[in-house]
């Protein structure tokens, strides 16, 4: 099954229930960056979340970042997600590894760490992209989202993400399911016109609460559902409207070989004279996809002409 966003509304449309599956992302994730079950772990949830948050801009072309900086030894989480579905992201030490939980699940609070900071950047599709920063207070990247909401948008939300990983460290080794549900009370201008909503306000946190059990999410996507057929489950007594504006998800990078060549301009005519002479070529990864670009002394010759050319 494909990795699929779904959007929908319960409660009589007082919050928005968000979905997403990311498996067969993070299994490319994995397999591009060789990383270890924790890591893999801790990086689809940034890309889920990432994922998330994305869902709710306007712009085709809109995209936000999210950047997980705690003292675990993974290092930098980073996750970078568009409108349009298409998700990246690394980790920083992506071979780090951690014994599993008494559950089974990978331990990403002592991977990621909970001293650190969680910053979204979010690029709206026109003028200068705008970011926010908060401080990291669990560590699970659920709760960090769920925190960051609350102080930076004023919005009560509540995050489940959940991965089932494989625990062979191969990075061919898939990854059983990956996924998350954000849930929203929508604004208050919203909440006003509900004027045939049954539960208070009050109860309505109460049983938001009560459906944000992460173990049993986790239990119903261990069945085989579909991320649809998991939120109808979930909201089976709220009413759920699943929205018609279903997006398809994928790991994507928009680098290729003629951006890594306009970059190598930068380094300068010595830089380049030297990688001709002494290095016959060069080579460059792609950090957010691990795509390994090789440029011959033919093309770096031409870099070395244009900017004599731009001097001249």
């Amino acid at each position: 099954m494909n990795d699929r966003l779904i959007r929908a509304l319960t409660a009589d449309g007082r919050v928005r229930v968000i979905g997403v599956n990311i498996t067969q992302s993070l299994t490319e994730a994995r397999r591009r960056h060789h990383l270890s079950a924790v890591a893999t772990a801790s990086l689809g949830r940034a890309m889920a979340a990432s994922l998330l948050l994305a869902s709710n801009m306007k712009q085709p072309q809109a995209r936000v970042n999210v950047r997980v900086a705690g003292d675990g030894g993974l290092g930098l989480v980073y996750a970078d997600a568009g409108f349009d579905g298409t998700v990246r992201g690394f980790v920083t030490n992506p071979q780090f590894t951690l014994p599993p939980l008494a559950d089974g699940q990978q331990n990403v609070i002592q991977g990621v760490g909970q001293i650190g900071f969680f910053k979204v950047m979010r690029d709206v599709g026109y003028g200068e992209p705008y970011s926010s920063t908060v401080e990291l207070i669990a560590g699970d990247i659920a709760n960090d989202v769920a925190w960051y909401l609350a102080s930076s948008e004023q919005t009560y939300s509540k995050l489940m993400l959940t991965e089932i990983i494989d625990q062979d460290n191969h990075s061919e080794a898939p990854v059983k399911v990956a996924a998350g549900i954000l849930l929203q009370i929508m604004p208050m201008a919203t909440l006003r016109a509900a004027k045939t909503a049954n539960l208070s306000q009050e109860d309505l946190l109460i049983q938001l609460e009560a459906k944000s059990d992460s173990q049993n999410f986790r239990n119903l996507l261990l069945q085989g559902k579909a991320i649809e057929d998991v939120m109808t489950e979930i909201f089976a007594d709220m009413h759920l409207d699943i929205l018609p504006m279903t997006k398809d998800v994928k790991f994507h990078c928009p680098c290729s070989l003629d951006r890594m060549l306009a970059a190598m301009k930068m380094f300068g005519e010595e830089d380049l004279r030297s990688m001709i002479s002494d290095d016959k070529g060069a080579e460059a990864t792609c950090h957010f996809c691990g795509e390994v670009y090789h440029a011959s002394t033919e093309q770096l010759n031409n870099l070395l002409a244009d900017l004599q050319v731009a001097k001249a």
